[in-house]
């Protein structure tokens, strides 16, 4: 063909595809094509709620627990909820965080739907079979935490129908019957979960310093063996993520209440000298006249809770390989835990919970 134009004396156009008319079938069945992608991505966002993550909420488990089937439990991040309270610059979708507590700047609906949730991953971690929206038939046990050595006892589960919000006061909690399912909140204190794999009790404690002062945990596990007879060997323990020593500074008030309770006190303790770099360089803005010894410069005082919370497992008579510690440091990793002391204080809540299958 291209020969007959040039002894014609003329010459053939580019070649252009035929463009279909707006509107037409080749049109319409184009832009599917290059938009199969983008629908379906919206195909899944339509199932979530603003904020809400395509992922699920990250919930961290104890390995070692797999083989208890019928056990339900794990510890909550900042990862894979529907608040965007404390991170307002962030409001893509998918993007939203787990808060679990009910706080002045994040709405009631965004926390419950955060509950239900995590309710969800937990389930789905200890049954993979479980349905969608069965996390609304399982409430969790809270309590109204103080920072106490005070533990409650409850049976089996909530009603369908009843509130989950915290009704008693304490920082402890024990529970029997299946169906049940026990929440401890935290922000940095130190959750700790313990289970009697022989006669399916689990236990939950909240342990900040105080609590852990008042020996929250040791006072529990005595519970679970002067109560319900449990044998130090069926029983296990796990230790969930809060402040590590490494950022835990505290004052030496709080060094000599441990003192006066704990034989083992100054293996809890530790003096760092935090690096300043501007007092590094600039040393002389830094002198006080103060006398040696009562300056506010130099080491600082720190405490390792999880430490402090293995000793009174131990000492409860839990043994040592039994006691499973995450080592996870909420204050060092703000960008997956919730962190009250390295946040000043505007920070949501996480979630230790444990319960017995039905």
């Amino acid at each position: 063909m291209d020969t007959l134009f040039r002894l014609a004396g003329l010459t053939r156009g580019p070649h252009r595809k035929a463009t279909a008319p707006s509107g037409s079938g080749l049109a319409r069945k184009k832009k599917t094509a290059s938009t199969t992608k983008k629908r379906r991505a919206r195909a899944v966002s339509k199932f979530l709620k603003p904020g809400q993550t395509k992922t699920g909420p990250d919930i961290l488990r104890v390995p070692q627990w797999k083989q208890y089937g019928w056990l339900i439990h794990g510890f909550s991040t900042r990862r894979g909820g529907v608040s965007t309270a404390y991170r307002p610059g962030v409001r893509k979708p998918g993007c939203g965080e787990l808060n679990l507590g009910f706080t002045a700047v994040d709405s009631r609906e965004n926390v419950e739907r955060n509950r239900e949730l995590f309710v969800q991953a937990l389930l789905d971690g200890a049954d993979r079979k479980a349905r969608p929206g069965q996390a609304r038939k399982v409430k969790l046990r809270l309590l109204r935490q103080i920072h106490s050595g005070l533990v409650h006892r409850t049976t089996g589960r909530v009603d369908a129908g009843a509130e989950s919000k915290e009704s008693l006061r304490g920082d402890g909690m024990i529970a029997t019957g299946p169906g049940a399912l026990l929440g401890i909140q935290a922000a940095d204190c130190i959750p700790v979960l313990v289970v009697d794999v022989r006669q399916r009790i689990v236990a939950a404690f909240h342990a900040g310093w105080r609590g852990t002062l008042a020996r929250i945990v040791e006072r529990g596990v005595g519970r679970l063996r002067a109560e319900f007879g449990s044998l130090p060997g069926d029983l296990t323990a796990a230790i969930g993520p809060g402040i590590g020593r490494c950022c835990y500074s505290v004052g030496e008030e709080v060094r000599m209440e441990f003192d006066s309770q704990f034989a083992y006190a100054d293996a809890l303790f530790e003096e760092v000298f935090d690096l300043d770099p501007i007092k590094e360089k600039y040393p002389m803005l830094f002198l006080t006249a103060r006398a040696p010894g009562h300056s506010n410069l130099g080491p600082s005082l720190h405490l390792d809770l999880v430490e402090a919370n293995r000793r009174q497992l131990l000492d409860a008579g839990i043994a040592p390989e039994k006691i499973y510690a995450l080592h996870l440091c909420t204050a060092c990793d703000t960008r997956r835990f919730f962190s009250y002391r390295a946040e000043q204080g505007f920070t949501g809540r996480m979630i230790g919970a444990i319960g017995i299958r039905t």
